[in-house]
């Protein structure tokens, strides 16, 4: 029989095991930034998905599963190669999908295990965003999730399902009374939550909700507007802090920002934006941009939904050596490892980098993939390729940016 001592003392103990692991579920909580666009609302004339992937997960590649009905392209857990959670994919008949978790619809951390199963479940099954909604109706109260999905399909539909274990709610970026400029941002709250203001990204949400109406005003929503300045942006406007806006402050000493309320996180491990196929008879047009790595950090490369075999610089049995060298750059950029100084960003490093900045170097690459992209699309708009077609030019631009990426990068400026 215990004692009242023992009793005491275990009480306080599983009290300070509690308070211990508040941080590190924290941490697994993975916050991101998404949007969904329509067609009417984007430059390209097709919906757009995005997803900057914030998540202790350091590692990310990119791989091709082979389902029952069809093809998969998937951004996954480097430490998970069979893709038994997809973070953000797209399959062989244009349906897309991507979330952010959202805590507030459910209960602890245990109520969103299933987040990046259900994904890769509904890629393997769906070929449209009501196959979708129907496979949510069907798994109401026997799926463990908190998130809100972000689809799109050949069909043009792109809508967020804020979705919980029991039900979910259907926000469509076509309707003009849920979406009157055609697009839908979120970061890590649901506008359906039960409890109102116990999600996070409020700072995010506010911040790119600015940048997608001053866009949407411009008519600039778009695939490089997204990646060149969403993804990559590092505004604090709860702080008034517009870093790359003025220059750096005179002086020897290096200038730091904290990254961990900007779009751009020091958590920020993977960025996909993905283009809606034009038709489904054009399926094979899905185009999925990644980023692996600190968006700062690293370059956009582009792949299609009709292609079967992924770059090997996206991907491996070690990982991807992109996101690998992106790392590198990552710990050049946040040299100070000690407890939180790993969310302070060395800015003078970032915008003095080779006498040039950082940015400036990937945004010389990514020039010059985009317009390759776009030469490369549009022959297969009149022409569809085949699956090895598709392969080879999509191996081709990431080998080039991979060779220009390690020149402008080299490991010797990175000490």
């Amino acid at each position: 029989m215990r004692s009242p001592i023992f009793k005491l003392f275990f009480s306080r103990y599983k009290i300070l095991l509690a308070l211990l692991l508040i941080p590190l579920l924290s941490q697994l909580v993975l916050p991101c930034t998404v949007a969904v666009i329509s067609a009417k609302a984007s430059r390209e004339g097709r919906p757009l998905l995005w997803k900057n992937r914030d998540t202790s997960a350091e590692n990310n590649m990119i791989i091709y599963i082979q389902g029952k009905k069809f093809g998969i392209i998937a951004l996954v857990n480097a430490s998970d190669p069979e893709g038994r959670n997809v973070w953000a994919g797209c399959n062989s008949a244009g349906f897309v999908i991507m979330n952010s978790a959202s805590g507030d619809l459910t209960k602890g951390q245990e109520g969103m295990a299933h987040n990046g199963t259900f994904m890769r479940r509904a890629l393997e099954e769906c070929a449209t965003v009501l196959d979708f909604e129907e496979l949510l109706q069907k798994t109401n109260g026997q799926r463990k999730v908190g998130a809100n999905f972000g689809v799109i399909d050949a069909l043009g539909n792109a809508c967020f399902f804020e979705t919980s274990s029991d039900s979910f709610t259907k926000f469509d970026a076509n309707d003009p009374r849920v979406a009157p400029d055609g697009y839908i941002v979120r970061t890590n709250y649901a506008f359906t939550a039960p409890t109102p203001y116990t999600g996070g990204g409020y700072i995010r949400f506010e911040r790119i909700s600015h940048l997608f109406q001053q866009a949407a005003a411009e008519k600039s929503l778009s695939v490089p507007f997204i990646l060149q300045r969403a993804a990559r942006d590092l505004v604090n406007e709860k702080i008034h802090s517009f870093p790359l806006a003025q220059p750096l402050p005179p002086g020897p000493q290096p200038f730091y920002i904290n990254t961990n309320d900007t779009i751009n996180r020091n958590s920020t491990q993977a960025v996909t934006v993905f283009v809606g196929a034009p038709s489904p008879e054009k399926a094979y047009l899905t185009t999925m941009w990644v980023m692996l790595g600190q968006p700062i950090c690293t370059v956009a490369l582009p792949l299609w939904a009709g292609m079967n075999k992924i770059p090997e610089v996206l991907t491996g049995k070690n990982g991807s050596a992109l996101n690998h060298h992106s790392q590198l750059i990552e710990a050049y950029l946040y040299p100070d490892r000690r407890g939180h100084m790993t969310q302070y960003l060395n800015l003078s490093r970032l915008m003095t980098y080779r006498g040039q900045g950082v940015l400036p170097l990937l945004m010389e690459i990514e020039h010059e993939i985009l317009a390759r992209a776009r030469e490369v699309e549009t022959k297969w708009l009149s022409n569809p390729p085949s699956p090895d077609k598709i392969n080879q030019a999509a191996a081709e631009l990431a080998q080039w940016a991979w060779e220009k990426f390690q020149e402008n990068f080299p490991l010797e400026a990175l000490q």
